[in-house]
């Protein structure tokens, strides 16, 4: 028995694992393993909603588990698997389906926003976030870690799950969006009111990729916007977000304080002096992340295996809740 809490944890492969997904993401990730129950999960399903490549997501997909993999997730600690691997995933969403009123997900801004404009727009665009309440809450996850866009989603979860027990009565944990405090936002090199995100990794200098050469790094960097002054210090400021976002990378890598920070730019020169000093701390905390993920993925057949051992762990899990469910809706279990 434990009375450790249960966290749920997804992340979509598509495009290129950013320094801006490892900071606000993968490393707390990593470091709060040891303090609550984790499930890491690749969601492969929500993906096809923008109906991408099939090779590309398959090859996509193991990249991002071996990514995860190598920042540090332990297969051994924590559950990481593939959505798709573990198919009480698509059957709850179709349960949940049915308790879940469709202009619940009509009013959702992500919805809204990606289907403006669009002739036609596919059924799983709508019905992306019944998907993901059932992730969560197949787990009895009590806490979500997201970004700001996605609170909206753990929320409507909530509102799913709630539902649910008040209809059937009580099975499902009402689970909690948890914004990470540090590290929660890193903004574009070339823009830094703009969070650091794929949807930019097509405009040079926006982000760093987390498998970037060290050159390439040190270039990206090198070219970051700051501002005309030279005062190296935190600032509500927004003439300093620039210089900002390189304090804050520079102290989420570091783990010291704001002034601890600080102090260590006392002397310094110049903003060059600050963005050779972040790309110095980046480059050595993203090159053993590229060693470990470049062994991973020359051994296929090791990564596919580990990526098994964890939709069996999680399935031990989500199958169970899964016919629970079932029951309480009245379906004969086979």
């Amino acid at each position: 028995m434990t009375d450790k809490k249960i966290v749920f944890s997804g992340v979509q492969p598509s495009g290129d694992p950013q320094l801006g997904n490892y900071l606000g993401a993968f490393k707390g990730w990593v470091q709060r393993q040891t303090e609550k129950t984790n499930y890491f999960c690749v969601v492969d399903l929500h993906a096809l909603t923008v109906t991408p490549d099939p090779e590309d997501l398959r090859t996509q997909t193991r990249e991002l588990a071996a990514i995860l993999f190598a920042s540090g997730i332990d297969p051994y600690q924590s559950t990481l698997f593939v959505q798709s691997h573990v198919t009480a995933h698509a059957e709850s969403c179709w349960l949940l389906n049915c308790v879940t009123p469709i202009g619940w997900l009509e009013r959702m801004t992500q919805f809204k926003d990606k289907s403006q404009g669009q002739e036609r727009v596919s059924t799983g665009l709508l019905d992306y976030p019944v998907l993901m309440a059932g992730d969560i809450i197949l787990y009895d996850a009590n806490e979500v870690p997201v970004g700001e866009d996605q609170k909206q989603h753990v929320e409507l979860a909530r509102d799913i799950a709630a539902r649910f027990n008040r209809i059937y009565g009580d099975l499902f944990v009402i689970p909690e969006p948890v914004i990470p405090e540090t590290g929660g936002r890193v903004m574009g090199l070339n823009d830094p009111t703009i969070k650091m995100s794929k949807s930019y990794s097509h405009i040079r200098g926006h982000a760093i990729r987390m498998l970037d050469e060290p050159d390439e790094i040190q270039r990206s960097f090198m070219r970051a916007v700051t501002d005309s002054g030279n005062e190296i210090r935190f600032s509500d400021d927004v003439e300093k977000s620039g210089v900002n976002n390189l304090l804050g990378i520079y102290k989420v890598i570091t783990g010291k304080s704001e002034s601890e920070v600080e102090k260590d730019f006392e002397d310094a020169r110049g903003y060059g002096d600050l963005k050779k000093a972040v790309a110095e701390v980046v480059i050595d905390e993203l090159s053993p992340i590229k060693e470990k993920y470049q062994e991973l993925m020359s051994d296929v057949v090791e990564l596919d295996r580990l990526l098994k051992v964890g939709a069996e762990q999680a399935e031990s899990v989500a199958l169970p809740k899964l016919s629970q469910m079932k029951e309480k809706m009245g379906l004969i279990l086979s």
